[in-house]
């Protein structure tokens, strides 16, 4: 039975790396007869562009009937100026998340050792590096209600948003990151501001409830300000990280430099019954797009975690990620890992140096 993959390029840099990592897939579809069908849409600033919303029916109808998503980026200064804010790039993504219930965000920070070099830190600061974080993706400040600029009396602009978490929403993140951490070095490190937010006073209550579900794993808590200092510290003290939406979109875009670039870096968004979108953790860098500076590597990879997680094929994931690894090896960079003694390559040299990789 085929399973189908929505492909959406997207913004920037978005198309080009895309085109990489679809080359990538289409050539392990062949080697290993895994009976993947592949349809394209619009979505952020190309699909406001075409058709005057971010987020058009007919893509996201055919996002729920895929079985994966994979995602360039979205966004960038062409639509800055937009004053309707509910027609801005970044909407597009938001309302896939949501209307697909994609909650659960995993981002692996892992340092391949060949770029130690890259890293903002000392290479025995981030040697061996390899944290997953797990980032509540569909509820907090994001998508809280109300939300809004008002005037206030005397004419005065006023800017809210709501953060709020149900204990549902907490304890279904939780068993996320409760059995990754099983999975790994069974640590798990919560990240909240209960010491203001009541909010994560109550996400730090049910992370301790269900740590009597998981005795095997070492449950710790820490402020996000110091998660945020620790990082950049000791950050091999870390296994997992569990943390809300907004917490978590820093915290992962932090841990990404350690690991000497974020576009190393794949992540997925899964519902609850595994089904998710793929995409790099970096966004759509228009600034270098078309010129052929863009690093795929992180699309290949997020590609890996696509056939890990949602397609049930983990032998595949696991050649595409040495190929990457073998990649690097040969010395091979785009700019952004670049350093004395390695070879400057394209992003679409580099995708040919990942495919001549897989096929041996």
């Amino acid at each position: 039975m085929s399973k189908n993959v929505l492909i959406l390029p997207g913004d920037g840099i978005g198309p080009e790396i895309v085109e990489q990592a679809k080359r990538v897939l289409t050539l392990v579809n062949d080697q290993y007869s895994l009976g993947l069908e592949f349809t394209e849409a619009l979505v952020g600033g190309a699909a406001i562009d075409a058709d005057g919303v971010p987020l058009p029916e007919a893509t996201l109808e055919a996002a729920k009937k895929a079985d994966a998503i994979l995602l360039g980026a979205v966004g960038g200064p062409k639509w800055d100026t937009i004053p309707d804010f509910q027609i801005r790039p970044e909407k597009g993504l938001l309302g896939i998340r949501s209307s697909l219930g994609l909650f659960g965000n995993l981002r692996p920070a892992i340092l391949y050792p060949q770029l130690a070099h890259a890293s903002s830190l000392k290479p025995e600061i981030v040697s061996g590096l390899d944290i997953l974080i797990v980032r509540e993706l569909t509820g907090g400040i994001y998508f809280g209600q109300p939300r809004g600029v008002r005037v206030k009396e005397g004419g005065v602009r006023e800017g809210y948003n709501t953060y709020v978490y149900d204990e549902n929403e907490i304890r279904r993140i939780g068993r996320v990151a409760f059995e990754a951490a099983r999975q790994r070095d069974k640590k798990l490190c919560s990240v909240d501001k209960a010491n203001v937010l009541e909010v994560t006073v109550l996400w730090r209550e049910i992370m301790e409830e269900l740590a009597k579900e998981y005795p095997d794993v070492e449950l710790s808590h820490m402020y996000v300000d110091n998660a945020a200092m620790q990082l950049v510290r000791a950050p091999k003290q870390f296994d997992v990280m569990v943390t809300g939406n907004m917490f978590g979109d820093i915290l992962s875009d932090a841990a990404a430099m350690l690991t000497g670039s974020i576009g190393m870096l794949p992540s997925a968004s899964l519902d609850v019954n595994g089904k998710g979108m793929y995409e790099p953790c970096h966004g759509s860098a228009p600034d270098i797009a078309g010129q052929g500076k863009a690093n795929p590597l992180a699309t290949i990879l997020s590609v890996a975690m696509m056939l890990r997680y949602s397609l049930d094929e983990g032998d595949t994931a696991d050649k595409i990620e040495a190929a990457v690894s073998q990649v690097l090896d040969q010395n091979l960079r785009t700019v952004d890992i670049m350093s004395d003694g390695m070879t400057a390559v394209t992003t679409a040299q580099m995708g040919d140096a990942v495919v001549a990789a897989l096929k041996g």
